[in-house]
């Protein structure tokens, strides 16, 4: 018998590769095989899930630090801890559109407001079809305030971008409890509070970034400030990209804008 993966001659006894560690898999795939397969990869007890999200709120440092020196068993990839946070994101997107739109009053909505009758459900229609992609844009934004303002181990970039991705997917696998709740109970009030939830996820990030470093907290009088403004220049500039995109593809256009009579 030979490995799958590498082709590496196997006894018969063997359930994983020696040479790449690959398991050996003798049976088709069923359903209860499937269902094995993710509960054992994301939720068995010595597993990396949740091990990962609880350490990157007590200490993340161990888990980016970790990844980035070398260590991949203890914690989920970054990689991997992406898909999650975007499957979570694509259900809550359902929900906000199957589910909660219907119950919103978008004219009340005092920072997305437009002159225009339905200007503002339609932008934010719009936008949120590509939240996935503005989505990605956070993440080099977060890497850049950390690289700029939290470096004292001295960080490449690359690795920066690696703890941003930690951060970001960690606070929205946390948060969805949250979003899912307040969609079903009071979908007014998970609109109502979107900028304060932005604030939070970057107040997490920040928090990230600093655990991260070795800067003292005498240095945060500054440092803080610093990275909340690097983060503003890039939230402003991601909100006129999107609108520009929209405005050249024609989801969203001037007449959105303008009251009617």
């Amino acid at each position: 018998m030979n490995c799958k993966n590498c082709g590496n001659t196997l006894r018969t006894d063997y359930s994983f590769c020696p040479d790449c560690g690959a398991k050996v898999i003798r049976n088709r795939i069923t359903v209860k095989s499937l269902f094995y397969d993710f509960f054992e990869r994301y939720f068995n007890l010595d597993n990396t899930f949740f091990k990962t999200l609880s350490h990157m709120i007590i200490k993340p440092q161990e888990v980016c630090g970790g990844y980035i020196s070398g260590l991949r068993k203890k914690y989920l990839n970054p990689v991997s801890m992406l898909a999650i946070a975007l499957t979570a994101s694509g259900f809550i997107l359902f929900l906000m559109k199957k589910v909660a739109w219907d119950s919103i009053d978008f004219s009340s909505i005092s920072y997305a407001r437009t002159s225009a009758d339905g200007g503002t459900e339609k932008i934010m229609s719009s936008t949120m079809e590509y939240s996935s992609l503005i989505y990605f844009f956070y993440i080099p934004i977060i890497a850049f305030a950390s690289f700029v303002t939290f470096n004292k181990k001295g960080y490449n970039f690359p690795e920066h971008i690696v703890s941003a991705i930690y951060s970001l997917t960690s606070f929205s696998i946390i948060s969805t409890l949250y979003a899912v709740i307040l969609l079903l109970v009071s979908p007014q009030m998970y609109i109502n509070t979107a900028l304060l939830y932005v604030l939070v996820m970057i107040v997490f990030c920040m928090y990230v970034a600093y655990k991260n470093s070795k800067d003292n907290k005498a240095s945060l009088f500054w440092r803080i400030p610093l990275f909340l403004f690097i983060v503003l220049i890039g939230y402003i500039g991601i909100s006129l990209i999107s609108f520009a995109i929209l405005f050249i593809i024609g989801d969203i256009s001037v007449q959105d804008f303008i009251p009617k009579k």
